[in-house]
């Protein structure tokens, strides 16, 4: 008996407790690797390749297409990173004043400027974008002049560019004091100099992103007939644009008026033109046809290498009580909750269509491999701010003006657009 407890006890020194100690040990060499990772991962927040760190796993909102993690990898740290998507997530409070006035020694267009127009509340400048895996860091002037010196960035679009461009001057503004160096008095096409950081800014005003003009021009501004030449980009910017490394093109408010669509400078079809014998096509036809346009002439480029494409897709109006120029307004103080709204209907499809368009340039892009598309996508956090509009204070209340539930005001939810900016930048490390 006792010699078979004794051969039993043998057994188990030799066998079970060596495989015990090794569990034991993987046990602790995991914990230890883990908590490492993760001080190491908060650590890098603000080193050179400034990726946002992923804790836990992405939750991706209905009816809102998103990018899946990434990696990144800098050759000045050596370290590979895993990044959250910092477009996913939902608005907090914020006590803290904004970054900016409307006594900032900057350029507020008046038609966004609320403070100068008596906006009577204050809340919607007291809130901040919350990715649901990570923190998106605060705006740092300094930081995003260090990243792009020697650079020129160009804001291709409608209004809603040029919206976020004031914002990015406003929000520079803290660090450093752009020279006005327009080539025009138009400010439409306003150009910023950053002699310090040799840094340019360049707004080229392009609503519609492809030549078009009207075929009635004494007709009404919103409503008359418009010729769309769905295969010709604007010169506008297609002559100007290959003189930036990072490009931001946007797009939408302008598409959903009469148009007579032209390929080959030969009629094709039309959008609510009413004329017989002419295929009539929706407007997100001859939207999706702009973006084709634009990517294509962006990626036929000389000089190419090194460019930076970046989409900023639909900005979604809030309209409520009638259209914009029948009784609508936005009256709203506070953003909706993430289970309140939901991008949905022509907006959703609007989104949609440009992404469509986007992967497949970001697609050719890489078989390139001579640059790179990248999405800005601020539009799930804007399809919550209906506070964050002029309404009526773009002028005077008491002015007869349509109030404006398009644009955003300054400083307000625009500036948001670019710390998401600011962070993509800051991910792309030592590729930019």
């Amino acid at each position: 008996m006792k010699g078979g407890v004794a051969e039993l006890f043998d057994s188990f020194r030799k066998v079970v407790l060596p495989i015990a100690t090794l569990l034991l040990l993987l046990k602790i060499s995991y914990s230890s690797f883990d908590s490492t990772t993760d001080s190491l991962l908060q650590n890098l927040e603000s080193s050179q390749n400034g990726s946002i760190p992923l804790d836990q796993p992405e939750q991706v909102s209905p009816g809102i297409t998103s990018a899946s993690p990434s990696t990144n990898y800098s050759a000045k740290t050596g370290i590979r990173q895993q990044t959250c998507n910092i477009f996913v997530g939902k608005w907090i409070p914020y006590p803290k004043g904004p970054y900016y006035t409307n006594e900032t020694n900057c350029v507020i267009d008046d038609r966004q400027n609320c403070m100068k127009f008596g906006r009577p509340d204050s809340d919607f400048i007291h809130w901040r974008w919350k990715p649901n895996d990570c923190e998106l860091p605060l705006f740092d002037a300094t930081q995003f002049l260090q990243i792009v010196r020697g650079k020129t960035l160009a804001f291709v679009g409608d209004s809603l560019a040029r919206n976020q461009m004031q914002s990015l001057v406003c929000l520079l503004s803290n660090a450093s004091i752009p020279v006005d160096v327009s080539e025009t008095t138009d400010t439409k096409f306003r150009r910023w100099l950053y002699k310090d950081y040799n840094f340019t800014i360049m707004a080229l005003w392009s609503p519609q992103l492809i030549k078009s003009y009207d075929s009635d021009p004494t007709g009404d501004p919103y409503y008359s007939l418009m010729n769309l030449y769905l295969d010709k980009a604007d010169d506008v910017w297609a002559s100007q644009v290959d003189k930036a490394d990072i490009i931001i093109i946007s797009g939408g408010q302008w598409f959903f008026r009469p148009f007579l669509y032209y390929e080959n400078d030969q009629l094709m079809g039309c959008h609510k033109c009413n004329q017989k014998n002419v295929t009539e096509h929706t407007h997100y036809y001859g939207y999706r046809m702009a973006f084709r346009t634009a990517f294509k002439t962006l990626l036929n480029l000389k000089k190419l290498k090194g460019r930076l494409v970046m989409l900023r897709p639909f900005s979604p109006a809030h309209f409520e009580n009638g259209d914009w120029n029948n009784g609508g307004n936005c009256n709203r103080t506070r953003p909706f909750k993430n289970e309140e709204m939901k991008l949905d209907g022509y907006e959703l499809k609007m989104y949609m269509t440009q992404l469509e368009e986007f992967k497949a340039a970001e697609k050719e892009g890489r078989k390139r491999a001579s640059v790179k598309f990248k999405l800005l996508d601020t539009t799930e956090a804007m399809v919550m701010r209906p506070d964050g509009h002029p309404n009526h204070y773009g002028h005077w209340p008491n002015e007869k003006k349509l109030p404006d539930c398009v644009h955003w005001c300054m400083p307000g939810p625009v500036d948001t657009w670019n710390e998401l900016f600011l962070a993509t930048l800051k991910m792309e490390g030592d590729e930019l």
